[in-house]
C-alpha cells in the first residue's frame, strides 16, 4: 500500500502550511540558540516535534514515519559517525605515540602565527580532504589538528566550519554536482561550470573572511597578503577546473594549489615581528622553542596524515572504487521504500520515493580513514592493547555526539518523507521574480536539514528546475544556485556541529555558542550567493542552457 504526500496542512494556505512545517527547525533554533541546551537534547526534542507534525499534520502512517526516522538514524551511524570515529582515532594515534608534538613543531616552524596556521590547515588542507572524502571528514580531521596546535575547542571548530564552505559544492570527488545532474537531467558540464561560477567569487573572500570573523579587522590587516593569495589561487583553479575540466577534480587541484602557494609564500614572507594585532596562544608562541627534529623524524611523524591522503585518493580511484563497491549491500528500507509517493508540483507526475540504504562498508570514506589509522598504528609500532584501549576511549567520547547526529538525521529523513521539506521548498518557490535569490536559500535550508549538499541537491534540484521553467529562468543557474547556497548551510547543520564538537571535545555551552556564532555568518554568506544569482540572472543575463 502506498501513501501520497500532501503539501498543504489543515486546509490552510501555503504560507501558513510552511510556518507549521517549520516547527522542527524552530524547535532546534530556540533550544540551541536561545535556551542554550545541549545539541543532543535539541536533536531529540526536534525529533519528537517532527513525529507529531508527520503523524497529525501530514497524516503519515505511524509505521512509515517510524521507519523514515530509523532510516535517517541509520545513515547517521553509517557513514557519518563511522567517518568521525576513525578521524578522531587517527589523531589519537599521533598523540599517543608522541608524533603530534613533532607535527605541531614542524607547523610552528613553518609559521607560528595561528592566523596562518588556520589558513593552511582549515582552509587549504581541509579543502583537500573535502574534495577527496567529504561527509564531515575535513571538519573532523582539521579541527583535531588545530586543537593539537593549541587552539581552543570553540576556535578550532568555528574556524573549520567557516573554512569548510569554499570546497563543499565539489566535495567527495564532485558528488554533489554529479547528484544534481542525475536528479535534474541537466548536463553535468554546464552544471559544473555554473556552480563554479557562483562559488569562485565567494571562495576568493573566504580566507580573509575567516580571519576577520575570528580575530577582527586589525588582525586581518597583518595577514592580508596570504589571505588574498590563498583565496585567489583556490578560486582561480576552482573556476578553471569546474568550467573546463569537470567537477571531479575541482577541489583536489584547487586545494593543492592553495597549499603550495601558501607554503611557498611562507618561505619568503613573514608577518611583521611587531604585529601587535596578531592573536597569540601559548602553544603557537612557543612552537619553535621545543627540541629540533631531523627531516626524517618530521616525515615519520607526518606519516599518518600521508597515509590518510594516500588512502583517500586510492578509495576515490575509479577502478579501486568499483572493486570496493562490489561488496556494497543495497537494502530497500522496510516499510518505507516506494511506500511514499511524491506528488506534483514537487515532481512532474506522481512517483515513488525510494528509500535505499547503501551499506558500502568497504567503499565508504570512513573505511579509507580506518585503513589509514590501522596502518599508522602499525607503522608507529603501537601495541595491540594500547590501540584497543584508544578505540574504547574514542567510543566513550562519541556517545552523546552520536545521539545528536542520529537524531538530526532522523529529523531530516522524516521531514523529507512526510512532505514537510517539500512544503518549505514550495514556499520559497512562490517568491516570483526574487526566486534566483531564494533558490540559494532553498539549498541552504536543505543542507541545514540534511547536513549534506548532495542530499540537498537530490531533495530540491528538481523543484528548482520546475520552478525555473514556470518563471522563464535558466534551469541550470537555478539548480547551481541551490548547490552553491547549500554550501553555506553546512556550518549550521547540527550534524556538522556535532562532528566538530566530537572532534574537539567541546563543552555543551560552547556548542550552543558555536551555533549562534555560525548562524549569522551562514545567513550572510548564503545571501551573497543569492545576490550573485540575481546578478547573473538580471544584470549579466548569463545562461548555461
Amino acid at each position: 500500500m502506498t501513501w501520497p504526500q500532501s503539501y498543504l496542512l489543515f486546509g490552510q494556505t501555503l504560507g501558513i502550511s510552511a510556518l507549521i512545517a517549520a516547527a522542527p527547525i524552530l524547535t532546534l533554533l530556540v533550544l540551541l540558540g536561545v535556551m542554550r541546551k545541549a545539541a543532543w537534547i535539541a536533536g531529540l526534542s526536534g525529533l519528537a516535534v517532527t513525529f507529531v507534525l508527520a503523524i497529525f499534520g501530514y497524516h503519515m502512517p505511524v509505521l512509515t514515519a517510524a521507519s523514515a526516522a530509523v532510516h535517517g538514524a541509520a545513515f547517521g551511524l553509517f557513514p557519518i559517525s563511522w567517518i568521525v570515529f576513525w578521524a578522531i582515532a587517527l589523531f589519537r594515534v599521533t598523540v599517543e605515540t608522541g608524533k603530534f608534538d613533532i607535527i605541531r613543531g614542524s607547523i610552528g616552524r613553518l609559521t607560528p602565527d595561528p592566523r596562518l596556521q588556520a589558513l593552511l590547515i582549515a582552509f587549504a588542507f581541509g579543502a583537500f580532504v573535502e574534495g577527496a572524502a567529504g561527509f564531515g571528514t575535513p571538519v573532523a580531521i582539521a579541527a583535531t589538528m588545530l586543537t593539537g596546535l593549541g587552539f581552543s575547542a570553540f576556535s578550532a571548530a568555528a574556524i573549520c566550519l567557516l573554512a569548510n564552505t569554499a570546497p563543499v559544492a565539489f566535495g567527495s570527488i564532485g558528488i554533489p554536482v554529479i547528484t544534481l545532474a542525475g536528479t535534474t537531467g541537466l548536463p553535468l558540464d554546464k552544471l559544473s561550470a555554473a556552480v563554479g561560477s557562483i562559488c569562485a567569487p565567494v571562495s576568493i573572500l573566504i580566507p580573509a573572511y575567516l580571519v576577520f570573523a575570528m580575530w577582527g579587522l586589525r588582525a586581518l590587516s597583518g595577514v592580508w597578503l596570504p589571505a588574498a593569495v590563498a583565496g585567489a589561487v583556490f578560486a582561480g583553479v576552482q573556476f578553471g577546473v569546474s568550467n573546463f575540466i569537470g567537477p571531479q577534480l575541482t577541489d583536489i587541484l584547487a586545494s593543492l594549489s592553495a597549499m603550495a602557494a601558501l607554503i611557498l609564500l611562507f618561505r619568503f614572507w613573514k608577518p611583521k615581528a611587531n604585529d601587535v594585532n596578531a592573536p597569540v596562544h601559548a602553544e603557537a608562541a612557543s612552537a619553535t622553542d621545543g627540541p629540533q627534529h631531523s627531516t626524517g623524524e618530521v616525515i615519520y611523524a607526518w606519516l599518518p596524515y600521508g597515509l590518510l591522503v594516500m588512502c583517500v585518493l586510492l578509495w576515490g580511484y575509479k577502478p579501486i572504487q568499483t572493486a570496493l563497491n562490489a561488496v556494497t549491500v543495497a537494502i530497500p528500507w522496510p516499510f518505507l521504500h516506494d511506500v511514499v509517493m511524491r506528488m506534483p508540483p514537487i515532481v512532474t507526475k506522481a512517483a515513488p520515493y525510494h528509500a535505499i540504504f547503501n551499506f558500502n562498508w568497504m567503499a565508504a570514506s570512513g573505511t579509507s580513514c580506518m585503513a589509514a589509522t590501522l596502518l599508522s598504528a602499525l607503522c608507529l609500532r603501537m601495541s595491540l592493547k594500547r590501540f584497543a584501549l584508544l578505540l574504547v576511549s574514542v567510543v566513550r567520547t562519541l556517545l552523546l555526539p552520536t545521539v545528536t547526529v542520529t537524531s538530526v538525521l532522523a529529523i531530516a529523513f522524516l521531514m523529507n518523507y512526510c512532505g514537510a521539506t517539500a512544503t518549505l521548498g514550495l514556499a520559497f518557490a512562490a517568491s516570483g521574480a526574487m526566486f534566483p535569490f531564494f533558490s540559494s536559500l532553498l539549498g541552504w535550508l536543505g543542507v541545514f536539514l540534511t547536513g549534506s549538499d548532495t542530499s540537498a541537491n537530490a531533495l530540491f534540484g528538481n523543484l528548482q528546475v520546475v520552478t525555473a521553467g514556470r518563471l522563464g529562468l535558466d534551469p541550470v543557474l537555478m539548480a547551481a544556485s541551490n548547490s552553491a547556497g547549500g554550501v553555506m548551510g553546512k556550518m549550521i547543520s547540527l550534524q556538522t556541529i556535532a562532528v566538530a564538537a566530537a572532534a574537539t571535545g567541546m563543552s555543551v555551552a560552547d556548542q550552543a555558542k558555536l551555533f549562534r556564532f555560525t548562524l549569522k555568518h551562514s545567513v550572510f554568506l548564503a545571501s551573497i550567493v543569492g545576490g550573485l544569482a540575481l546578478l547573473y540572472t538580471y544584470v549579466f543575463h548569463l545562461k548555461w542552457m
